[in-house]
């Protein structure tokens, strides 16, 4: 069933996000003030293009990340996470658009903040 959602999910605009993520950590990676944030990109990415069966965790809270997602939620987060939620509204009241509303839900939530964060599988 998750690779059919998954499918599902990458056909119907998955690989959008996903591709949208990568350009933005390649645009990261460029600037040397964005370079903390790069990996965090590429991790979301990897998770926009994938999302069923895997969930995003805590991997490290330490007092740069924390910084760094403080930083980030006031110049990019909270407008990556309002997007997120925005999309995830019409999916929820479809019933058939349930699934990709939670997935949305998951990317707004790393949206907000993504340094310290680990995608792993779900058993």
């Amino acid at each position: 069933m998750r690779l059919l959602l998954n499918i599902l999910w990458f056909v119907l605009g998955g690989w959008i996000s996903g591709t949208l993520w990568i350009l933005a950590g390649c645009l990261l990676a460029v600037t040397i003030v964005g370079l903390p944030w790069t990996p965090a990109a590429f991790r979301i990415a990897g998770f926009s293009y994938w999302p069923f069966g895997r969930v995003i965790v805590d991997h490290d809270e330490s007092p740069v990340g924390c910084l760094l997602n403080g930083l980030w939620l006031i110049l990019a987060g909270w407008w990556l996470a309002l997007h997120h939620l925005v999309l995830a509204v019409p999916l929820a009241i479809s019933i058939i658009g349930i699934p990709f509303a939670w997935q949305h839900v998951k990317l707004a939530g790393a949206s907000l903040a993504p340094v310290g964060k680990r995608v792993v599988e779900v058993a």
